[in-house]
This record gives structure tokens, C-alpha cells and sequence, in this order.
């Protein structure tokens, strides 16, 4: 991780605001995409990881790449999905977090994605599963450079987070009415597949990376004070113009 780590009083007033970012979704309208967002990075910035990223399973029973802190993180999560391997999807499948201090002892375990993730830099991972009472809905993931476990502080933390995230997504008062929390999910996940398709048309537009196209996405919804999926639809379907997004947003060139 990059720059010095922040003080014990700044890491617990960043820990503070953002349970309260997340408690926000159990009492007021959100945007359910957005918030996964902000999990992940929250954890880069707050836990002793170089990056994260979360999955959810779908309506038939397998697992899609919701949030990514980024694309090196989105690629990694996707490859498991592809190889039916990795510590993700042992965390989903077995509802306990996945703990591994050093990824080169895992060979044998996950041959096809420890040598990828050996590769792109990585050198352990702890996932944790999101789950409701025996339920698990997805994983949250993280992916650290160096070996060794987290230390017992930033595992409950991490745990705490996932919890938290689990509760907000699935909010316990539409369970009470019956609702079916399948059919929650999959609203988020249809909604992440508009997103991808918009970041498409805005990095080809501006000639962005995608991650400066989902900044860009991200902040025109922020400051209009509308939904991201609403209007990455809008994008996909032509009634926003890539232009009215990309407003002072830096080329790929530029940078």
C-alpha cells in the first residue's frame, strides 16, 4: 500500500463513518451498486490489504463479480469464476471465511488461480463470507501483497463489515414482508451488468480507462442525486450523451 498509515485515531474516526455510510442503508433509500463500491475501497483504506472485492451469488445458484476495488481485483475474481477454483468460491461454498498467509503453499489446492494471482503480485487473501442466519450471499474479498494473516482487530473489522453490508443489501424489514431475497440480488446484479456496459460507451467516448469511466459514472450520479444504475441505463440507451458525463474528465492520454 501506498503512503503512510493513518494514525489509530484517524483509522477509527475512517472505521466510524463508514458503519455509520452502511447503517444509512438499513433507514433511507440507496443505491445498492454504489454502496458495494464504497465497502471495497473502505477496506483497502482501512485494513492492512492492496485490494478488494466482493461476489454475489445470482438467482441460479452461481456467483457474479459485484464491486472491485480495481480492474487488476475484477480480474482475478473473474478468473475464479472461469476456473471454478479459488478462495472465493471455497468461502461461499463452505460459509466460512477462507484465510491463506501465503498463497505459494496453496498450489496444489487452487493450481490454476495461485499461480495468476503469484503473478499479478499477490501473495494472500482472506476472504469473508456475507452471509443471513445460515444463508450465504456472497464474499467479500481481500488481496494483500505481502504474506501473513490480518491481525485479530482488522478480522473482526472486516467480519463486522461484511455483516453490516449483508443487512443493508437485503434489508431485514422486506424480509419480514416476505419478499424473496433472490429477487433482491438480482436487482443488484442486472444492475452491475448495465454499469459495465456504460463504462464500455464512456471509455470508448472519452478514451478513458475503465476505471476513470466508472469515476465519471459514479460522480454524475452523485451530483445529480440519482440512482447509478438509472443512469448508466440512460448512457446505454442514448438518453444521456457520453459528453454530458465525461465533463472535465482526464483522457487516458492526458495521464
Amino acid at each position: 500500500m501506498s503512503g503512510s498509515a493513518p494514525s489509530r485515531t484517524e483509522r477509527e474516526s475512517r472505521l466510524l463513518r463508514t458503519f455509520v455510510q452502511l447503517a444509512d442503508t438499513l433507514v433511507d433509500d440507496y443505491d445498492v451498486v454504489d454502496v458495494l463500491h464504497l465497502l471495497v475501497e473502505h477496506c483497502v483504506q482501512l485494513l492492512d490489504a492492496t485490494a478488494a472485492g466482493l461476489m454475489l451469488s445470482d438467482q441460479h445458484g452461481g456467483l457474479r463479480v459485484v464491486a472491485y476495488s480495481s480492474a487488476q481485483t475484477r480480474m482475478l475474481e473473474l478468473f475464479q469464476l472461469q476456473a471454478s477454483e479459488g478462495p472465493c468460491l471455497d468461502c461461499v461454498h463452505s460459509g466460512e471465511p477462507v484465510m491463506v498467509a501465503d498463497l505459494s503453499t496453496e498450489v496444489e489446492r487452487w493450481p490454476r488461480f495461485v499461480p495468476l494471482a503469484i503473478e499479478e503480485g499477490f501473495s494472500s487473501v482472506h476472504a469473508v463470507p456475507m452471509r443471513l442466519r445460515r444463508e450465504t450471499i456472497g464474499t467479500l474479498n481481500l488481496f494483500r501483497r505481502e504474506t501473513g494473516l490480518l491481525d485479530e482487530e482488522d478480522v473482526l473489522v472486516v467480519r463486522a463489515l461484511a455483516d453490516t453490508a449483508t443487512i443493508g443489501i437485503l434489508q431485514e424489514r422486506a424480509i419480514r414482508r416476505g419478499e424473496v431475497v433472490t429477487e433482491q440480488l438480482q436487482t443488484a446484479l442486472n444492475s452491475r451488468v448495465v454499469i459495465e456496459q456504460a463504462k464500455g460507451v464512456l471509455a470508448f467516448a472519452g478514451a478513458l480507462e475503465m476505471e476513470q469511466a466508472f469515476h465519471a459514472l459514479r460522480g454524475y450520479a452523485r451530483k445529480n442525486g440519482r440512482r447509478l444504475a438509472d443512469v448508466a441505463r440512460e448512457v446505454v440507451v442514448g438518453e444521456l450523451r457520453p459528453e454530458d458525463l465525461l465533463v472535465r474528465q482526464p483522457r487516458s492520454t492526458d495521464m
